[in-house]
């Protein structure tokens, strides 16, 4: 019997370092319980279509779980001449069991045999990461819950632009959280389809059963075509792109973290176990975690790139250069887990320092907008009050004050209809609070936000 699979039909050996370059035993042995699942149901399947004996299956069944069982105990060796998990299991299994072993190939193709295992394997891991997904969503609701009343600057192009609540601010990625799990979440009926039996094209001459083998691995659905069954990657971009805008998202959380953590801003302080020190200087104390996961944004985007160029020109169906379709998903499904556990840990042990954050809100002049609004309420148009403003904050900016520093004699000289009653107004704190318009920053709205997200989770 020939050493490879497909020997047959050749008759001298490969070169080393060719059987090197073919093998993908060196990242698809991640695949292993995979395979190991899917060989046992199609065994179970042909046995109950009598195309092998119950006893045949039983000892293919013992003898797989024997092969995993060495592979967990460390005692089970891959070589690349057998190229690939497939083929690495199923030479172990005949080593076990002998020439038994060699029928559990019988009206199965590695084509489809890959398939299944990416799909239970890509199946399992998009449900971990909706799982790590939703204990950010917790650790983001407790930080907004626990900071409710904490008024922060709200940015525009990186400009003081007006005050929010900071549970205002970090909501904003439960939301964008939010919106990534349900990416997940509808990518799961496209996932969840069984392509055991599709053969390597056309299907196969034997009586199998794919429903049968569909509700042992428990599948949702059946492809309906064998060509597409073999060849479909779609479910591999498409969550390559779920995964790519999660990171993205952790991405601009990171940038925000960065900032906030800056001497310039000192909004927050993070945890010594999620920050690193300098080996010149003694002082610094850097957020690099954060700034991982902004470098790391850059791989998953990597891999999706990489994964539309490789299918891009491929005819159908199967083709050796869908071996590449493993690596980079391996990667930025390790890359995202990691990452979304390592920006929990950080935000779930962040420090706000609120004195600075009232200090700088305090020292602004993100209430000018309030200003406007409190002249547009006496009756003068937007247009006009804006130009009033405008004046006014440049008067504040020359005499070097902020707007609560003028008299009421200097803002009448800008427009008469001001009174006392602006420096009320004008407080950061009624700033924020007169926002209570449905999805506003006011603590009112903030609190019905903040309910409205319990109920999604």
């Amino acid at each position: 019997m020939t050493s490879k699979a497909w020997g047959g039909r050749f008759q001298g050996e490969a070169i080393e370092w060719v059987d090197e370059f073919n093998a993908s035993i060196h990242f698809d042995n991640a695949l292993i319980e995979m395979d190991v699942a899917g060989s046992i149901a199609h065994a179970t399947m042909l046995a109950k279509q009598d195309i092998i004996t119950k006893e045949e299956k039983d000892e293919i069944t013992d003898g797989l779980k024997a092969v995993l069982q060495d592979y967990k105990n460390g005692d089970l060796e891959f070589s690349v001449k057998h190229e690939d998990i497939h083929m690495n299991i199923e030479h172990a299994l005949i080593e076990k069991i002998g020439e038994t072993g060699g029928k559990l190939h019988t009206g199965r193709s590695r084509n489809d045999q890959v398939a299944t295992d990416m799909h239970l394997f890509v199946k399992g891991r998009v449900h971990e990461i909706i799982e790590s997904i939703e204990l950010m969503q917790k650790t983001i609701l407790g930080l907004a819950k626990g900071n409710i009343h904490v008024v922060m600057p709200g940015y525009t192009h990186l400009q003081r632009a007006q005050p929010v609540l900071f549970s205002h601010h970090i909501m904003v990625y439960f939301w964008m959280l939010k919106r990534d799990k349900e990416r997940f979440q509808d990518s799961l009926k496209r996932i969840d389809l069984s392509p055991l039996g599709a053969g390597a094209i056309s299907g196969t001459t034997f009586n199998i059963d794919r429903e049968e083998t569909k509700n042992l691995l428990g599948f949702s659905d059946l492809y309906q075509n064998s060509m597409d069954a073999v060849s479909d990657r779609d479910y591999i971009i498409e969550t390559l792109s779920n995964i790519s805008l999660v990171m993205v998202h952790l991405s601009r959380l990171s940038e925000e973290i960065i900032f906030w953590m800056s001497e310039e801003a000192n909004f927050i302080q993070l945890s010594d176990q999620f920050t690193t020190g300098s080996s010149m200087m003694p002082q610094k104390k850097n957020p690099d975690m954060a700034e991982l996961i902004r470098g790391k944004s850059a791989r998953t985007t990597g891999a999706l790139t990489s994964m539309l160029m490789l299918l891009k020109g491929l005819p159908l169906t199967y083709n050796k250069d869908m071996q590449e379709d493993k690596e980079g998903l391996f990667d930025a499904i390790t890359t995202v887990t990691g990452s979304l556990k390592i920006m929990n840990g950080m935000l779930d042990t962040m420090t706000i320092n609120e004195d600075v954050l009232e200090k700088t809100v305090e020292e602004d002049f993100s209430n000018a907008t309030e200003l406007a609004d409190y002249l547009v309420q006496k009756g003068v148009p937007f247009r006009n009050a804006h130009e009033v403003v405008g004046k006014v904050v440049l008067k504040c900016i020359n005499t070097h004050k902020y707007l609560k520093d003028l008299s009421l004699e200097e803002f009448q000289t800008e427009h008469e209809a001001i009174e006392e009653d602006i420096y009320e107004v004008l407080t950061p704190k009624v700033v924020v609070d007169r926002r209570n318009s449905t999805g506003g920053t006011g603590t009112k709205a903030v609190k019905e936000q903040i309910e409205i997200a319990e109920n999604t989770l």
